[in-house]
């Protein structure tokens, strides 16, 4: 039997490539990167915009028609984004918010969401509550300004016992006195010690960490230079005041935001019955209110009979230390000093002595 050789066939198959498509892919990867540039965007518009801006949002999403105050919204007024709080009556009014009984996630007492009323607050009652906000936020100030002397590195510990802070019918009061041995200017002079210029640096950006204004007044004690001299406790209270003012700028705070820098000579004593006592010589700086703001600039009138009432206090920016008080306040105490005044310095036009 003849033996005949089969052919061994081996067969390839040739890879081939991957079967045509569109570009898919492309606009999914667009759109990935529409919504990465979009989520960035958002979160940068979070970053800068100020809160009464991320409430409007809020209530904008919150309920987009009922909630919102302009343009598209239930009420056709303009949202204040600007400066909400130092223009009380150019803000609109938001709405109230009243709880209904019944409705979604309602509770066991009955009570269930809230939803915007269109009632809008009055006058008064926006007053009221910028006022309420006011005095919390210089509150909250004053206890900033007292941790801040508290701290053992603060550039205010070095005059920590002769900074007196306190309340007044105007605003928030902060006094930096002499001591016996530890003045602020040089005697009769108002050129700053470097402690005081430091400490008043320091007092910028706390000062500026508030809306509220701010007036910078000098006093003196009641030595005077006599009555032949061109340069009086007038004149110095003054210079030591602008001193002063200089020195916060240099520490950062807004020259914009001083309303007035004066000099009262020896005219409103710290401690009456010792007028020439070293506390009586110091810098006042007070954080005004709206209201004392307004009027000092002439925005608003001031009423006489209120002026009466107050005794002049609203035409005062200095006022003793225990005066309007905030609620359960105690009194400011007094720093320690000697009952005998400082030694004073002759002045070169009279015999009299010099005023520190």
């Amino acid at each position: 039997m003849k033996n005949t050789m089969q052919p061994i066939i081996i067969k390839k198959k040739k890879a081939g490539g991957h079967a045509p498509h569109g570009g898919a892919w492309k606009v999914a990867f667009a759109d990935f990167a529409t919504a990465m540039m979009a989520f960035f965007m958002v979160m940068w518009l979070m970053a800068a915009a100020s809160d009464p801006q991320k409430k409007a949002i809020a209530g904008y999403f919150n309920d987009a028609g009922g909630g919102l105050v302009g343009p598209g919204g239930a009420n056709t007024g303009v949202i204040q984004f600007d400066h909400p709080q130092t223009s009380p009556e150019a803000m609109r009014p938001p709405p109230i918010m009243n709880s209904e009984r019944g409705g979604e996630n309602q509770q066991s007492a009955g009570e269930g969401v809230t939803h915007p009323s269109p009632v809008q607050l009055t006058d008064d009652q926006m007053r009221e509550q910028f006022e309420k906000q006011e005095t919390e936020n210089l509150a909250k100030l004053k206890q900033e300004l007292e941790n801040e002397l508290a701290k053992s590195t603060s550039a205010l510990r070095e005059l920590r016992d002769q900074i007196i802070i306190d309340y007044t019918g105007l605003g928030l009061r902060i006094q930096i006195v002499d001591k016996e041995q530890r003045p602020m200017f040089d005697i009769g002079s108002a050129r700053m010690k470097n402690y005081s210029l430091d400490v008043l640096e320091a007092l910028g950006p706390l000062l500026n960490s508030v809306e509220n204004r701010i007036s910078v007044t000098g006093h003196t004690d009641a030595v005077s230079y006599g009555s032949g001299a061109s340069y009086s406790n007038w004149e110095l209270s003054a210079d030591r005041a602008n001193a002063a003012r200089r020195a916060l700028v240099n520490g950062g705070y807004p020259e914009d935001k001083i309303v007035t820098v004066q000099g009262m000579g020896s005219a409103a004593p710290f401690k009456v019955e010792a007028p020439n006592d070293p506390i009586n010589r110091r810098i006042a700086i007070l954080v005004l209110k709206k209201s004392v703001e307004e009027a000092l600039l002439g925005k608003q009138a001031v009423d006489s009979g209120k002026v009466i009432d107050s005794g002049g206090d609203l035409l005062h920016p200095e006022l003793s230390p225990t005066d309007s008080m905030a609620p359960g306040e105690a009194p400011a105490t007094t720093p320690a000093s000697t009952s005998a005044p400082a030694p004073a310095a002759p002045a070169p036009t009279a015999p009299e002595a010099a005023p520190h």
